[in-house]
């Protein structure tokens, strides 16, 4: 049995197809395989955009948000990455 997820597009005569194998009769399971694999390709991102008309507005105040979030996120994860380093030769670079 196959599960087949099928979108289209009112844009583009093209779609975009996802087939998962459905182990022991398991659809839940494969359901949350589907979502999990357009989440992590930002389609249902889209479709959640694209759904109603979103303000001009609206859209700037959207993407100036994403924008510091994204560099926040950047900021902190160096910082997190910076504070896990272990077994380094000089632990604390510059303070001795």
């Amino acid at each position: 049995m196959f599960l087949t997820l099928r979108l289209l597009s009112n844009r583009h005569p093209s779609f975009i197809a996802r087939t998962v194998f459905v182990k022991n009769n398991n659809v839940d399971d494969a359901c949350r395989l589907v979502n999990r694999i357009l989440g992590k390709e930002g389609i249902l991102e889209q479709f959640r955009l694209t759904r109603y008309y979103e303000k001009p507005f609206q859209t700037r105040r959207r993407l100036n948000h994403e924008r510091c979030k994204a560099i926040y996120n950047e900021d902190m994860e160096r910082k997190i990455q910076f504070v896990l380093r272990k077994n380094r030769h000089e632990p604390f670079p510059g303070c001795y």
